[in-house]
């Protein structure tokens, strides 16, 4: 298959042949995208984190990334992420090592959590634009100047960090509702200073973080960003607004692909992943205390939304026609045909979660011609179970060991 990509005017290559990714190669067109693994307990690097994107070389992806690595104590999801701090090094250090000895490349997700953290599991203030209520129940603070500062310098030296662990590349997360992506967001940001109000002004610190990230592992390593095209809640980032911030980012410089993703961790997780809604499963993993509170609001925090094929492309394709820098495609990819197809609209790149959680080898049975779709029926019952080892249930044992 060849067709014109918007890498240029040269024919898109073959989807199992090598391709460039800013300063590296890989060696197909096909990522696995972050996914919690559940598997770093107190922040620790596990044997069984790293068994889980051994899995996933090992099964033919060009590369994999590891989730969710925070630059800050602070910048935690919860008490269980690994902070890029010096002490991090040797562990990420082993897990690159048996990527690479697999056969593919390691990419590690950097980010501050913001508002989306658990204050109560990390005994520090949740950080947000603006004043609000997280979901733990505790009110955020509003980040300072000074906190902005700080932050960026953390981006810094987090991603210096996954450079000396021998990743491959560093994707900054723009999206979800993570601090930088509530700054960008006009429902969370209300600050009336030089980083509020505008999307000049509300893009200020994610660029400022994006050329920092840069400008400190140089052409060592490719640098990406997660976006949100939409956060999928009334009054929040969308379309035109997230079009012309790619731009921005375009024109920076400073990135080597943009990943295209949506919905909110805080208001609306069902947009990103489509499907059925583990409404059940999700209350089983709270204190009973919270659970009979779950039953009444779970409805309006899971929604459910009808899974399509890759659903996210209709969006992905304004990006498509709006930029030439190399663009990844999300959500909803099950099928080599849509790999196929996708690659030859443009996109460089795709990214898969769910599917290759239920085969990790997926990808390799593709390239044999052994199969063309994957066994993934969207039932979504992986997602509670980033509190005990991210896995598809419907695998017997557990994924992440």
């Amino acid at each position: 298959m060849t067709a014109k990509s918007n890498e240029g005017s040269a024919p898109v290559r073959t989807l199992f042949e090598p391709v460039r990714l800013g300063p590296i190669t890989l060696k197909n067109r096909i990522i696995k995208a972050a996914t919690f693994e559940g598997a770093s307990p107190k922040g620790a690097v596990s044997d069984e984190l790293i068994a889980f994107h051994q899995r996933v070389a090992a099964g033919g992806a060009a590369m994999t990334t590891v989730a969710y690595l925070a630059v800050s104590p602070d910048g935690r999801t919860d008490r269980h992420c690994v902070v890029l701090g010096d002490e991090a090094v040797p562990g990420l250090r082993r897990l690159t090592d048996a990527v690479h000895a697999a056969g593919a490349a390691a990419s590690a997700q950097i980010g501050h959590a913001g508002p989306v953290a658990n204050a109560r599991s990390n005994r520090a203030a949740s950080l947000a634009p603006s004043r609000r209520f997280s979901p733990s129940g505790t009110l955020t603070r509003a980040v300072s100047d000074d906190d902005i500062g700080r932050i960026t310098e953390e981006y810094r030296r987090g991603a210096a960090n996954a450079v000396e662990a021998g990743f491959d590349c560093i994707e900054i997360h723009l999206g979800h509702n993570y601090l930088l992506s509530a700054f960008l967001s006009p429902k969370l940001n209300r600050r009336t200073d030089q980083w509020g109000g505008s999307l000049a002004n509300r893009a200020r610190f994610p660029r400022q973080v994006v050329s920092a990230v840069r400008d400190v592992v140089g052409d060592k390593v490719a640098v990406t960003a997660k976006l949100n095209m939409a956060d999928g809640v009334a009054g929040g980032f969308w379309m035109d607004e997230s079009v012309e911030f790619a731009r921005l980012l375009e024109s920076d410089g400073a990135l080597d692909a943009l990943e295209l993703t949506g919905g909110s961790s805080l208001s609306n997780p069902m947009y990103l992943f489509r499907g059925e809604a583990p409404r059940r499963e999700f209350a089983a993993t709270l204190p009973a205390p919270l659970r009979a509170g779950f039953r009444v609001v779970g409805s309006s925090f899971l929604r459910e939304y009808p899974f399509e094929e890759a659903y996210f492309l209709p969006y992905a394709r304004q990006f498509l026609a709006a930029l030439t820098m190399p663009l990844i495609l999300l959500g909803g990819v099950n099928r080599l045909d849509t790999v196929e197809s996708a690659v030859g609209e443009g996109f460089s790149f795709v990214a898969m979660a769910r599917a290759l959680l239920r085969e990790p080898d997926l990808v390799s049975r593709w390239e044999r011609g052994v199969s063309d779709a994957g066994l993934c029926i969207h039932c979504n019952k992986c997602m509670p179970t980033i509190y005990s080892g991210t896995r598809c249930v419907l695998v017997g044992g557990n994924a992440s060991h």
